[in-house]
């Protein structure tokens, strides 16, 4: 059976949003919303779609969807994810979750009052480069890992399609560093402390733009984890995370142009991990675009029955927690505890 799907917001990235969905089977999304009826109107006559609106509520009420994709700034989300729990039997919400944490529970809470399943869409987690390093780590192929080293540094000006990130205050760690703090739990586990460093480093933005924090996980091992939106490489390795991971038996490394290296008994084994330019992508962008499908190609097999969503809403609750005390060690000069 097709699930039917509505998308609320119709601003820069959900374009990848949509063209995943067009891509996958067995999906339809049947509605498009936004407050700005020209923005709505134009993703409808852009991706074929019937219906579009800038009321959500009354759209998800005529339209009856399995599924609500909520792409929307951070502001609305609360009221859209409350509004999406009574009409849908799944609900995605765009990262950041939440400006607080008791906004954030609210959205849980609703959901889990009404059965509807509530995931963030954290695609970072499903680049194939992290669906790789995961693999090997469940493998047992490093032993036990101890150590990791997570960096995402670039010069891409990522202001000329969203304006709006020069102003934010604490932009590296809510923008990016959610990213990051997610895929650092899904590699070693939860994190127990934690400290960090923020730098203000280009002059034509408002906030932080650089961070580099220390994790400490609860397991015992240790993370570092940096950011930059103000780097000069050549070649910029924008969008990519790069990342060694260090066990008991090996050691895990990603590297620029998508190479793995596997250190391991005196030998290194090296292999491709480019994942592949979707029909309707374009490089650089084909890593995230590719992790947004499978994103959503899960999100799907979920309402299918078919395992849970990843990260779910309360899985993302210590994310957000972990930025929130990022930010708060960042200001205070302080070792914060989770």
């Amino acid at each position: 059976m097709v699930k039917r799907g509505v998308l609320i917001g119709c601003g820069f990235f959900a374009r990848n949003h949509m063209a995943a969905w067009a891509d996958l089977p067995g999906v339809e999304i049947v509605a498009v919303c936004d407050r700005d009826p020209a923005k709505a109107e134009a993703y409808a006559r852009d991706f074929g779609i019937a219906r579009w609106g800038v009321e959500a509520a009354a759209l998800l009420a005529e339209v009856a969807p399995d599924f609500v994709d909520i792409a929307t700034t951070v502001g609305s989300h609360r009221a859209l994810v409350e509004l999406a729990a009574r009409h849908a039997r799944l609900v995605i919400c765009q990262k950041p979750f939440a400006e607080t944490l008791a906004d954030a529970e609210a959205m849980v809470a609703a959901c889990a009052a009404t059965g509807a399943m509530l995931a963030v869409h954290e695609n970072f987690r499903w680049q194939r480069p992290v669906r790789e390093v995961k693999a090997l780590l469940e493998a047992g192929a490093v032993g036990v890992p101890r150590w990791l080293r997570l960096s995402f540094r670039h010069g891409y000006d990522i202001y000329a399609n969203q304006p709006y990130l020069a102003e934010v205050r604490d932009l590296a760690l809510t923008d990016i560093g959610l990213h990051l703090f997610d895929m650092v739990r899904h590699l070693m586990g939860d994190v127990e402390r934690l400290s960090c460093e923020v730098q203000r480093r280009n002059p034509r933005v408002a906030g932080y733009d650089a961070f580099q924090a220390l994790l400490r996980h609860g397991s015992g091992a240790v993370s570092s984890v940096e950011c930059s939106f103000h780097s000069a490489l050549s070649p910029d390795p924008f969008p990519q995370s790069l990342m060694v991971v260090e066990g008991d038996a090996g050691t895990i490394e990603v590297t620029e142009s998508f190479r793995l290296r596997l250190h391991r008994g005196g030998a290194v084994e090296e292999r491709g991990v480019e994942p592949p330019c979707p029909a309707w992508g374009e490089r650089p962008w084909h890593l995230i675009q590719d992790s947004v499908m499978e994103f959503q190609r899960q999100a799907v097999a979920a309402l299918d029955g078919r395992g849970t969503v990843e990260p779910s809403g309360a899985h993302n609750l210590g994310t957000l927690a972990m930025v929130l005390a990022a930010i708060r060690a960042a200001d205070e000069g302080a070792v914060v505890r989770l």
